[in-house]
């Protein structure tokens, strides 16, 4: 038989092995989860937040919620968001389940498999000088923040590892980063927020610059 064609026959072989896979693995989790979902706690399956991806535009993310759907308690406190984790949805982050419907984000052109994870719209516009290069790719599932400590590490180290990232792009680099995801996902490590980077930088959902004033009520 023609060296070629033998390349090309190993190459279907495999094709077709990781297309049954993902069929006999990905589906059934994209049906049965929800089903779950559902039967564990009030509300949507899918939990849709707008973020920002490439050349700052807005779109659509998608993921499993995890969240109890509840933001304030009976007292009007607003609840953290690490309380309003259930049980079930605890269960989709440390397996990085919950982050399944991002495939779709994927095949509407809007990420990436590998990227910037995308930012929300109040962080964006806190992005300064060489910061704003994350936002020339589209953002992706995972990307070289994660394997270097996910949600363990601050948001401005975060957009340095983005930034190399993207200063060093490569197909090469993408298949590394992916495969490293991969095991960290079965360590299920950089999962939980160390209180320490819940926050503490610009990025915050409250911080105020310095040079803005804090409204008072007399």
């Amino acid at each position: 038989m023609k060296r070629f064609d033998l390349f090309l026959k190993r190459a279907f072989d495999i094709v077709v092995s990781v297309v049954v896979l993902v069929i006999a693995t990905v589906i059934p989790v994209m049906i049965v989860v929800p089903i779950l979902i559902k039967l564990t706690s009030k509300g949507p399956a899918i939990y849709k937040q707008v973020r920002v991806g490439k050349d700052k535009k807005e779109f659509t993310l998608y993921k499993f919620r995890t969240m109890i759907v509840e933001r304030y308690d009976a007292h009007g406190n607003e609840i953290m968001s690490e309380q309003r984790i259930n049980r079930f949805g605890k269960l989709l982050r440390k397996t990085s389940i919950d982050e399944l419907p991002q495939l779709f984000n994927v095949l509407n052109g809007t990420m990436s498999i590998v990227g910037p994870r995308p930012m929300l719209d109040y962080q964006a516009p806190r992005c300064i000088g060489e910061e704003n290069l994350r936002f020339t790719v589209r953002p992706g599932l995972t990307g070289l923040a994660q394997i270097k400590g996910r949600n363990n590490i601050p948001w401005e180290q975060r957009i340095k590892y983005d930034i190399e990232y993207i200063n060093n792009f490569s197909f090469w680099s993408d298949i590394v980063i992916l495969f490293k995801t991969v095991l960290l996902v079965f360590k299920k490590t950089g999962t939980d927020v160390k209180p320490e980077y819940r926050g503490v930088d610009r990025f915050s959902k409250h911080y105020i610059p310095e040079n803005e004033e804090v409204e008072t009520t007399s």
